[in-house]
């Protein structure tokens, strides 16, 4: 498995991709709304990343892919394709999944957005997968290995009644959407042999789900014959959430390149 160590110019790079990728998820968030389309959603980000930014979607393309987000509702964990017919609810619960390119680097980042008035167990959800995700992102330093990363996050889960997504993970970022390390989010010894250096650049991405962690998989859809990134969904139908931000290993820790203005460590 070759890990890539970035340079300095390479980190800057990312940095500035990481940046304008959050800044994606900034601009729409007082549009997700009760009544708006997931497809009106998309084009709004869009055209913010082709006329202010001046971004590529990573997504747009990608194996068929036919949008610039994933936009998942609820049950649906990951990958979920936008639609011009299906307006989001108030109560409903909704990832959006963002990735930038910009001078060849990508910046890559989710949120969680609450439409109007949750129930309590909803809420719950995404505060508790917050904390997976700053909880896995402070385990981060020099010398620290991903079995660590993965056990803050799936013992805070597991703590709180939920459980963690196995097939999809966390990933190395750069001049490529995906690259080494797989960053899972569930312990595992093997974990355990890769160790963290300055200049590794990778996200973290946990999917907490509300039941169990079983997921199924969506076949093809008619509108997207050519896609063949399909929705996800939990197997029991219950509630999923996921946060993720793109992170470098520094000297004496990390350094979150998609952090949000004025965004904290969201911790229990």
């Amino acid at each position: 498995m070759a890990i890539k160590i970035k340079t300095q110019n390479e980190l800057e790079k990312l940095r500035i991709a990481g940046q304008l990728a959050a800044d994606v998820l900034v601009m729409i968030e007082p549009h997700v709304q009760a009544g708006i389309t997931t497809g009106e959603l998309n084009d709004i980000m869009a055209r913010f990343m082709r006329e202010e930014q001046g971004t590529l979607s990573a997504t747009l393309g990608y194996h068929g892919f036919p949008a610039e987000s994933c936009i998942s509702i609820n049950d649906v964990v990951c990958h979920g394709i936008p639609d011009h017919s299906k307006k989001l609810k108030n109560g409903d619960i909704v990832n959006i999944d963002v990735t930038v390119i910009k001078d060849g680097y990508y910046g890559d980042n989710s949120m969680m957005f609450e439409v109007g008035s949750v129930k309590p167990f909803a809420h719950r959800l995404c505060r508790v997968a917050h904390e997976c995700l700053w909880l896995g992102i402070q385990a981060v330093k020099p010398g620290a290995t991903l079995y660590e990363v993965a056990e803050a996050i799936e013992t805070h889960a597991h703590n709180n009644g939920f459980s963690v997504v196995k097939e999809y993970c966390g990933h190395g970022i750069g001049s490529e959407f995906h690259e080494e390390p797989q960053v899972v989010h569930y312990t595992q010894p093997e974990l355990k042999e890769i160790v963290l250096q300055p200049g590794m650049v990778f996200t973290i991405e946990p999917m907490i789900n509300q039941g169990k962690a079983d997921v199924k998989t969506l076949g093809p859809n008619k509108k997207h014959p050519e896609n063949t990134i399909f929705p996800v969904k939990t197997a029991d139908r219950k509630l999923s959430a996921q946060w993720e931000h793109t992170l470098a290993v520094t000297d004496d820790g990390y350094e979150v390149f998609t952090l949000r203005p004025g965004e904290t460590p969201v911790l229990p």
